[in-house]
Protein backbone atom coordinates (compact mmCIF):
# COMPACT_ATOMS: atom_id res chain seq x y z
CA UNK A 1 0.00 0.00 0.00
CA UNK A 2 1.57 3.41 -0.92
CA UNK A 3 -0.27 5.22 1.84
CA UNK A 4 -2.42 4.92 5.22
CA UNK A 5 -6.00 6.02 5.03
CA UNK A 6 -5.13 8.34 7.76
CA UNK A 7 -2.28 9.84 6.23
CA UNK A 8 -4.83 9.88 2.56
CA UNK A 9 -7.51 11.72 4.57
CA UNK A 10 -5.20 14.53 6.16
CA UNK A 11 -4.55 15.39 2.74
CA UNK A 12 -7.49 15.15 0.86
CA UNK A 13 -8.67 18.68 -0.56
CA UNK A 14 -11.16 18.42 -3.00
CA UNK A 15 -11.06 19.60 -6.93
CA UNK A 16 -11.47 18.84 -10.37
CA UNK A 17 -9.34 20.14 -13.52
CA UNK A 18 -10.95 21.42 -16.64
CA UNK A 19 -9.09 20.41 -19.91
CA UNK A 20 -8.75 20.79 -23.51
CA UNK A 21 -10.33 17.58 -25.49
CA UNK A 22 -8.01 14.73 -25.07
CA UNK A 23 -5.99 13.47 -28.17
CA UNK A 24 -3.82 10.68 -26.94
CA UNK A 25 -5.23 6.82 -27.27
CA UNK A 26 -8.44 6.43 -25.56
CA UNK A 27 -7.93 2.63 -25.39
CA UNK A 28 -4.51 1.47 -25.54
CA UNK A 29 -3.88 -1.86 -26.17
CA UNK A 30 -4.50 -3.91 -23.11
CA UNK A 31 -1.32 -4.37 -20.99
CA UNK A 32 0.92 -7.95 -21.28
CA UNK A 33 -0.11 -10.10 -18.24
CA UNK A 34 2.54 -8.99 -16.08
CA UNK A 35 6.06 -7.99 -17.35
CA UNK A 36 6.45 -10.85 -19.41
CA UNK A 37 8.79 -9.89 -22.41
CA UNK A 38 9.98 -12.00 -24.26
CA UNK A 39 13.99 -10.48 -25.40
CA UNK A 40 17.19 -11.91 -27.71
CA UNK A 41 19.15 -8.72 -26.72
CA UNK A 42 18.41 -6.74 -23.81
CA UNK A 43 18.80 -2.77 -24.57
CA UNK A 44 20.07 -0.36 -21.30
CA UNK A 45 19.40 3.32 -21.71
CA UNK A 46 21.87 4.99 -19.17
CA UNK A 47 22.49 8.46 -18.14
CA UNK A 48 25.59 9.25 -16.60
CA UNK A 49 26.08 12.85 -14.86
CA UNK A 50 28.65 14.68 -13.16
CA UNK A 51 28.44 15.95 -9.65
CA UNK A 52 27.20 19.47 -11.14
CA UNK A 53 24.22 16.85 -12.93
CA UNK A 54 25.55 18.04 -16.10
CA UNK A 55 25.38 14.91 -18.51
CA UNK A 56 29.20 13.05 -19.04
CA UNK A 57 29.62 12.39 -22.85
CA UNK A 58 33.14 11.79 -23.62
CA UNK A 59 32.80 8.03 -22.20
CA UNK A 60 33.41 4.79 -24.22
CA UNK A 61 32.07 1.57 -24.49
CA UNK A 62 35.49 0.22 -21.97
CA UNK A 63 34.15 2.38 -19.29
CA UNK A 64 31.26 0.56 -18.79
CA UNK A 65 30.82 -2.47 -16.92
CA UNK A 66 27.76 -4.43 -16.81
CA UNK A 67 26.53 -7.07 -14.65
CA UNK A 68 23.38 -9.79 -14.70
CA UNK A 69 22.38 -10.61 -11.59
CA UNK A 70 25.70 -9.96 -10.57
CA UNK A 71 27.84 -11.33 -12.88
CA UNK A 72 29.51 -9.10 -15.50
CA UNK A 73 28.16 -9.29 -19.10
CA UNK A 74 29.92 -8.91 -22.22
CA UNK A 75 28.63 -5.51 -23.86
CA UNK A 76 27.74 -6.15 -27.70
CA UNK A 77 26.20 -3.24 -28.56
CA UNK A 78 27.18 0.68 -27.16
CA UNK A 79 26.35 3.58 -28.67
CA UNK A 80 26.20 7.35 -27.31
CA UNK A 81 23.01 8.60 -28.53
CA UNK A 82 21.85 11.90 -28.93
CA UNK A 83 18.30 12.02 -30.78
CA UNK A 84 14.90 13.51 -30.64
CA UNK A 85 13.26 12.96 -26.80
CA UNK A 86 9.64 11.78 -26.56
CA UNK A 87 8.37 13.02 -23.48
CA UNK A 88 5.21 12.41 -21.47
CA UNK A 89 3.85 15.04 -18.93
CA UNK A 90 1.55 13.36 -16.31
CA UNK A 91 0.18 16.12 -14.06
CA UNK A 92 -1.68 15.56 -11.12
CA UNK A 93 -5.32 16.90 -11.28
CA UNK A 94 -6.68 16.83 -7.69
CA UNK A 95 -7.59 17.13 -5.36
CA UNK A 96 -4.48 19.26 -3.21
CA UNK A 97 -3.08 20.72 -6.60
CA UNK A 98 -5.83 23.49 -7.09
CA UNK A 99 -3.97 25.28 -3.76
CA UNK A 100 -0.80 25.93 -6.03
CA UNK A 101 -2.81 27.65 -8.25
CA UNK A 102 -0.60 26.59 -11.55
CA UNK A 103 2.77 27.78 -10.27
CA UNK A 104 4.55 24.59 -10.77
CA UNK A 105 3.08 24.45 -14.36
CA UNK A 106 4.54 28.05 -15.35
CA UNK A 107 7.77 26.49 -14.78
CA UNK A 108 7.15 23.79 -17.04
CA UNK A 109 7.69 26.24 -19.82
CA UNK A 110 11.31 25.93 -18.39
CA UNK A 111 11.53 22.36 -19.91
CA UNK A 112 9.54 23.53 -23.17
CA UNK A 113 12.63 26.35 -23.77
CA UNK A 114 15.06 23.61 -22.97
CA UNK A 115 14.24 21.08 -25.06
CA UNK A 116 15.31 20.81 -29.06
CA UNK A 117 12.85 21.72 -31.80
CA UNK A 118 12.78 17.88 -32.95
CA UNK A 119 11.77 17.10 -29.00
CA UNK A 120 8.21 15.87 -29.16
CA UNK A 121 5.95 16.64 -25.96
CA UNK A 122 2.46 15.40 -25.09
CA UNK A 123 0.51 16.02 -22.18
CA UNK A 124 -2.00 14.31 -19.61
CA UNK A 125 -3.74 14.57 -16.38
CA UNK A 126 -4.85 12.04 -13.99
CA UNK A 127 -7.25 12.06 -10.43
CA UNK A 128 -9.47 8.94 -10.56
CA UNK A 129 -7.57 7.94 -13.48
CA UNK A 130 -5.11 9.13 -16.61
CA UNK A 131 -6.54 11.35 -19.27
CA UNK A 132 -5.17 12.30 -22.56
CA UNK A 133 -4.50 16.11 -22.78
CA UNK A 134 -2.44 16.23 -26.38
CA UNK A 135 -1.12 13.92 -28.31
CA UNK A 136 2.68 14.16 -29.35
CA UNK A 137 3.65 17.34 -31.23
CA UNK A 138 7.07 19.15 -31.30
CA UNK A 139 5.30 22.04 -31.39
CA UNK A 140 6.24 23.58 -28.29
CA UNK A 141 3.93 26.42 -28.37
CA UNK A 142 0.87 24.13 -28.64
CA UNK A 143 2.05 22.23 -25.54
CA UNK A 144 2.41 25.49 -23.71
CA UNK A 145 -1.20 26.39 -24.95
CA UNK A 146 -2.38 23.22 -22.96
CA UNK A 147 -0.57 23.96 -20.09
CA UNK A 148 -1.81 27.53 -20.00
CA UNK A 149 -5.48 26.32 -20.19
CA UNK A 150 -5.35 24.46 -16.91
CA UNK A 151 -7.16 25.53 -14.73
CA UNK A 152 -8.52 23.98 -11.00
CA UNK A 153 -11.73 24.27 -9.12
CA UNK A 154 -13.59 22.78 -5.92
CA UNK A 155 -14.62 19.15 -6.51
CA UNK A 156 -14.45 15.84 -5.21
CA UNK A 157 -12.02 12.82 -6.65
CA UNK A 158 -9.77 10.00 -6.14
CA UNK A 159 -5.57 10.14 -6.67
CA UNK A 160 -5.07 6.80 -8.21
CA UNK A 161 -1.63 7.49 -9.01
CA UNK A 162 -0.25 3.24 -9.48
CA UNK A 163 -3.38 3.39 -11.69
CA UNK A 164 -2.85 6.42 -14.09
CA UNK A 165 0.86 6.10 -14.02
CA UNK A 166 0.25 2.58 -15.09
CA UNK A 167 -2.16 3.15 -17.83
CA UNK A 168 0.32 6.21 -19.26
CA UNK A 169 2.43 2.81 -19.54
CA UNK A 170 0.59 1.30 -22.01
CA UNK A 171 0.34 4.57 -23.93
CA UNK A 172 4.13 5.08 -24.01
CA UNK A 173 4.60 0.79 -24.94
CA UNK A 174 2.55 1.99 -28.14
CA UNK A 175 5.32 4.55 -29.07
CA UNK A 176 8.64 3.80 -30.96
CA UNK A 177 12.17 5.62 -30.04
CA UNK A 178 13.19 7.09 -26.69
CA UNK A 179 10.78 7.49 -23.91
CA UNK A 180 10.61 9.67 -20.58
CA UNK A 181 7.50 10.34 -18.62
CA UNK A 182 7.77 13.89 -16.72
CA UNK A 183 5.15 12.93 -13.32
CA UNK A 184 4.36 16.06 -11.25
CA UNK A 185 2.90 14.88 -8.50
CA UNK A 186 1.77 15.29 -4.82
CA UNK A 187 3.16 11.45 -4.55
CA UNK A 188 -0.84 10.70 -2.52
CA UNK A 189 -2.08 7.51 -4.04
CA UNK A 190 -6.13 6.37 -3.20
CA UNK A 191 -5.45 2.84 -5.88
CA UNK A 192 -5.56 -0.44 -4.52
CA UNK A 193 -2.32 -1.77 -2.72
CA UNK A 194 -2.10 -4.45 -5.67
CA UNK A 195 -1.89 -1.97 -8.43
CA UNK A 196 1.11 -0.32 -6.51
CA UNK A 197 2.64 -3.68 -5.98
CA UNK A 198 1.97 -4.11 -9.99
CA UNK A 199 3.34 -1.00 -11.07
CA UNK A 200 6.63 -1.11 -8.98
CA UNK A 201 7.36 -4.46 -10.55
CA UNK A 202 6.50 -3.38 -14.12
CA UNK A 203 8.84 -0.39 -13.74
CA UNK A 204 11.99 -1.95 -13.37
CA UNK A 205 12.16 -3.99 -16.70
CA UNK A 206 10.04 -1.22 -18.68
CA UNK A 207 11.91 1.05 -21.56
CA UNK A 208 10.42 3.97 -20.04
CA UNK A 209 12.40 6.55 -17.76
CA UNK A 210 10.22 7.85 -15.16
CA UNK A 211 11.17 11.28 -13.59
CA UNK A 212 8.99 12.61 -10.30
CA UNK A 213 8.65 15.99 -9.31
CA UNK A 214 7.16 16.66 -6.14
CA UNK A 215 4.13 19.38 -5.95
CA UNK A 216 4.77 18.81 -1.97
CA UNK A 217 7.22 21.07 -1.69
CA UNK A 218 4.93 24.27 -2.53
CA UNK A 219 2.01 22.66 -0.44
CA UNK A 220 4.34 22.70 2.56
CA UNK A 221 5.06 26.19 2.40
CA UNK A 222 1.61 27.13 1.96
CA UNK A 223 0.41 29.58 5.28
CA UNK A 224 -2.74 28.50 6.92
CA UNK A 225 -5.28 31.08 7.37
CA UNK A 226 -5.63 32.57 11.02
CA UNK A 227 -8.67 31.41 12.35
CA UNK A 228 -10.09 32.19 15.93
CA UNK A 229 -8.98 30.23 19.13
CA UNK A 230 -12.10 27.53 19.45
CA UNK A 231 -12.08 23.68 20.38
CA UNK A 232 -10.97 22.78 16.83
CA UNK A 233 -7.97 24.43 16.92
CA UNK A 234 -7.13 22.18 19.92
CA UNK A 235 -6.63 19.10 17.45
CA UNK A 236 -4.16 21.31 15.14
CA UNK A 237 -1.10 19.72 16.15
CA UNK A 238 -2.29 16.29 16.11
CA UNK A 239 -3.75 16.99 12.14
CA UNK A 240 -0.55 18.79 11.27
CA UNK A 241 1.57 15.11 12.33
CA UNK A 242 -0.73 13.48 10.62
CA UNK A 243 -0.40 16.25 7.69
CA UNK A 244 3.59 15.85 7.73
CA UNK A 245 3.81 11.76 8.23
CA UNK A 246 1.44 12.38 4.59
CA UNK A 247 4.04 14.05 2.64
CA UNK A 248 7.34 11.63 4.34
CA UNK A 249 4.91 9.31 3.38
CA UNK A 250 4.27 10.39 -0.41
CA UNK A 251 7.83 11.61 -1.02
CA UNK A 252 8.92 8.05 -0.14
CA UNK A 253 6.11 6.93 -2.61
CA UNK A 254 7.90 9.00 -5.56
CA UNK A 255 11.36 7.93 -4.64
CA UNK A 256 10.64 4.44 -4.82
CA UNK A 257 8.82 4.84 -8.46
CA UNK A 258 11.85 6.56 -9.72
CA UNK A 259 14.56 4.34 -8.12
CA UNK A 260 12.62 1.58 -9.30
CA UNK A 261 13.02 2.48 -13.04
CA UNK A 262 16.06 4.53 -12.55
CA UNK A 263 14.93 7.63 -12.85
CA UNK A 264 14.65 10.57 -10.62
CA UNK A 265 12.67 12.15 -7.98
CA UNK A 266 13.06 15.98 -7.32
CA UNK A 267 11.89 17.72 -4.43
CA UNK A 268 11.94 21.34 -5.58
CA UNK A 269 10.46 24.18 -3.27
CA UNK A 270 10.50 27.57 -5.09
CA UNK A 271 9.74 28.72 -8.01
CA UNK A 272 13.43 29.11 -9.23
CA UNK A 273 13.86 25.48 -7.77
CA UNK A 274 11.15 24.13 -10.26
CA UNK A 275 12.39 26.05 -13.42
CA UNK A 276 16.46 23.97 -12.82
CA UNK A 277 14.57 20.85 -12.27
CA UNK A 278 12.94 21.54 -15.51
CA UNK A 279 16.28 22.90 -17.26
CA UNK A 280 17.88 20.01 -16.06
CA UNK A 281 15.50 17.41 -16.74
CA UNK A 282 15.58 18.94 -20.71
CA UNK A 283 19.13 17.32 -20.63
CA UNK A 284 18.51 14.29 -19.28
CA UNK A 285 15.96 12.93 -21.61
CA UNK A 286 17.62 13.56 -24.27
CA UNK A 287 20.84 12.66 -23.84
CA UNK A 288 22.04 8.67 -23.13
CA UNK A 289 24.00 5.94 -23.90
CA UNK A 290 22.43 2.85 -25.15
CA UNK A 291 24.25 -1.00 -23.57
CA UNK A 292 23.10 -4.00 -25.09
CA UNK A 293 23.96 -7.54 -24.16
CA UNK A 294 22.50 -11.37 -24.79
CA UNK A 295 20.95 -12.70 -21.83
CA UNK A 296 23.66 -15.07 -20.04
CA UNK A 297 20.07 -18.03 -19.65
CA UNK A 298 16.53 -18.40 -21.01
CA UNK A 299 14.83 -19.30 -18.02
CA UNK A 300 11.89 -16.59 -17.93
CA UNK A 301 12.81 -14.73 -14.77
CA UNK A 302 13.14 -11.25 -13.44
CA UNK A 303 16.94 -10.87 -13.77
CA UNK A 304 18.57 -7.32 -11.75
CA UNK A 305 20.47 -5.19 -13.95
CA UNK A 306 23.53 -3.26 -12.58
CA UNK A 307 25.73 -0.71 -14.56
CA UNK A 308 28.67 0.52 -13.21
CA UNK A 309 31.62 3.30 -14.99
CA UNK A 310 35.17 3.47 -13.98
CA UNK A 311 36.21 6.16 -16.52
CA UNK A 312 40.18 6.07 -17.28
CA UNK A 313 39.62 9.60 -19.97
CA UNK A 314 42.35 11.74 -19.31
CA UNK A 315 40.96 14.84 -16.90
CA UNK A 316 37.87 12.67 -16.34
CA UNK A 317 36.64 12.59 -12.86
CA UNK A 318 37.00 10.25 -10.59
CA UNK A 319 34.22 7.03 -11.17
CA UNK A 320 32.89 7.94 -7.79
CA UNK A 321 31.41 11.74 -8.76
CA UNK A 322 29.19 9.71 -11.34
CA UNK A 323 26.08 9.28 -11.07
CA UNK A 324 24.35 6.46 -13.12
CA UNK A 325 20.68 6.00 -13.58
CA UNK A 326 19.37 3.28 -15.61
CA UNK A 327 16.63 0.70 -15.61
CA UNK A 328 16.71 -2.15 -12.66
CA UNK A 329 15.74 -5.03 -14.86
CA UNK A 330 14.60 -7.13 -17.18
CA UNK A 331 12.23 -10.46 -18.22
CA UNK A 332 14.62 -12.96 -19.49
CA UNK A 333 13.44 -15.16 -22.48
CA UNK A 334 11.63 -18.24 -21.34
CA UNK A 335 13.10 -21.88 -21.49
CA UNK A 336 12.86 -23.38 -24.76
CA UNK A 337 11.80 -26.69 -24.81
Amino acid sequence: MFLSSRCRAALIFPCTLLLSTPALPQQPAPPPSGIRITVDRVDVGVIVTDSNGQFVGSLRREDFHLFDNGAEQPITDFLSIDEPAQVLLLIEAGPAVYLLQGGHLQAVHALLDGLSPADRVAIARYNEAAEPILNFTSDKSSAAGALDQLRFNLGFGQLNLAASLSTALDWLALTPGKKSLVLLSTGFDTSPPAAARTLLARLKSTDVRVLAISLGGELRGAQPVETKRSKKAAAAPEKAQAVEEGFAQADEVLKTIAEANGGRAYFPRTAKDFADVFTEIAQLVRHEYNLGFLPPVDDGKLHGIEVRVTSSASGAPPAPAYRVDHRQAYIAPPTHE
